[in-house]
């Protein structure tokens, strides 16, 4: 029996009768310090491992009896994720391969609690860091009782500076055929190789029970729930979570949010819009949209904003999951305002832009940043308008302000989609004027109460 170094612990590996290798643990793990990621955001806490290191050093190594389900380095990878390999970790496996594993396509779930922790901005979570821990023990213990784990990697975003790598562990086949239908494609290396990937661990059999033997105060049927811990980049789907696709993205961009920032992305609540060789990025409300989904890039309202393009946060079926990497020729903020005080369409200064995009005012309510639920975002309205603003300034990308309530007449769907692209072939449209009316007072009002320090540069 030899002693190796292994996650920064020693550890005595021992052979066993099965395909994986038994840890154990010789000493205390030494914890590493909080990293300050974020250009102009919270900090956040993370323990980074040198699983890359262990994985790729396993992989060139001549092991006996490899073969589907089994690779000593991939055990290695998943030891340091708490999830030791039982029998057999079969990983990127084909939809077909899925199936054959008995993966069927479940039915969607929607609504499902969604709990996140660790420097959330809109207030205190509802699970606490103890809690948390205690619900990954369960979870991790519980993955290494099964026979056949299933490993997908994946990332989210398709720009390969920005993007942010995910390992998918999960006891379910369907859940991974579920969930690889909208994260972004990537290699194995790119996952093991970086620095701050994602870990979603899936236990499809435990549910509300898992919830309420914890005290997270799990409400409704027995249908599951999900959990994630940004300071720990994972997220937990108990039960049927991982049919929740709306809530299952939601936590997945809390959780990479952070480190999209810290690699000189913006994450936006934003859609694409393809008009010949050119690209639109709209913001707009989400029932004004909701009938033509099928004309953006991709059907989720984000997408990640850096110097070098933009592309959809995941994956889509609308045009074929291309990778987009060009700067936006025009930026669409619409607006709905039925006192007739925003004109129907509107150019914008650089500071109009900022101001507008930081509101994002929708009929007498303000949603910041058109971040809908941004209760689990780490990022502070602020700071995120004012990177903003800096890409607009640096990359001279012009700005559109459509009201979609003009009188009577509401502008929806493909109307709105038009008229979005129309900005780019309108040289005619005046610099944003308000038609009279208190809306600057209630903006100024709303954004002073809800915000400390709004930037000078920053007008109505």
């Amino acid at each position: 029996m030899r002693k190796v170094r292994f996650l920064n612990k020693p550890f005595l590996l021992a052979p066993s009768s099965s395909t994986s290798h038994h840890l154990l643990e010789a000493s205390p793990a030494s914890t590493s310090s909080p990293n300050s990621f974020l250009p102009f955001s919270p900090s956040f806490a993370r323990n980074v491992a040198s699983t890359p290191f262990v994985e790729d050093k396993a992989e060139t190594g001549a092991f006996p009896r490899e073969g589907p389900g089994t690779s000593y380095g991939l055990n290695w990878a998943l030891a340091g994720k708490g999830v030791i390999v039982k029998d057999k970790a079969f990983r990127n496996l084909k939809p077909y391969e899925l199936e054959q594993k008995g993966a069927t396509v479940a039915e969607s779930l929607s609504g499902l609690p969604v709990h996140v922790r660790g420097n959330v901005l809109g207030g205190s979570s509802e699970i606490s860091k103890a809690q948390f821990s205690k619900l990954l023990k369960l979870v991790t213990t519980h993955l290494s009782s099964i026979s056949d784990i299933f490993v997908h990697d994946g990332a989210i975003g398709s720009s390969p500076k920005c993007n942010v790598k995910v390992r998918l562990i999960s006891d379910s086949p369907a859940a991974v055929l579920s969930l690889s239908n909208f994260l972004q494609k990537t290699t194995t290396r790119a996952v093991s190789h970086d620095s701050c990937p994602l870990t979603v661990y899936v236990a499809s059999s435990l549910s509300h029970s898992a919830g309420e033997a914890l005290g997270i105060g799990i409400k409704g049927d027995n249908t599951g729930f999900i959990a994630a811990d940004i300071e720990r980049s994972s997220l937990i789907l108990c039960g049927k979570a991982f049919t929740d696709a709306n809530g299952t993205k939601e936590a997945l961009v809390a959780l990479s949010e952070p480190v999209i920032t810290s690699r000189g992305g913006l994450p936006l609540s934003a859609r694409l819009l393809e008009c010949g060789e050119s690209i639109v990025l709209l913001f707009a409300p989400e029932d004004s949209i909701r009938s033509c989904s099928d004309l953006f890039v991709s059907a989720d309202a984000g997408v990640i904003l850096s110097s070098r393009g933009v592309s959809p946060l995941f994956q889509t079926g609308n045009f074929g999951g291309s990778i987009l990497l060009k700067l936006p020729a025009a930026i669409v903020l619409a607006s709905c305002d039925s006192s007739g005080v925003i004109p129907p369409v509107s150019k914008l200064s650089l500071g109009q832009a900022a101001y507008h995009f930081l509101a994002g005012y929708q009929n007498g309510k303000f949603i910041p940043a058109y971040r809908k639920g941004s209760s689990s975002s780490s990022i502070d309205p602020v700071e995120l308008s004012m990177a903003f603003l800096s890409q607009l300034k640096e990359n001279q990308i012009s700005s559109f302000l459509i009201n979609v309530n003009e009188g009577e007449k509401r502008i929806t769907g493909k109307l709105l989609v038009n008229l979005a692209k129309s900005t780019l072939q309108m040289n005619n449209i005046q610099p944003f004027k308000s038609r009279g009316g208190d809306l600057h007072r209630r903006y100024k009002s709303f954004l002073t109460a809800k915000f400390q320090d709004i930037p000078e540069e920053f007008s109505f």
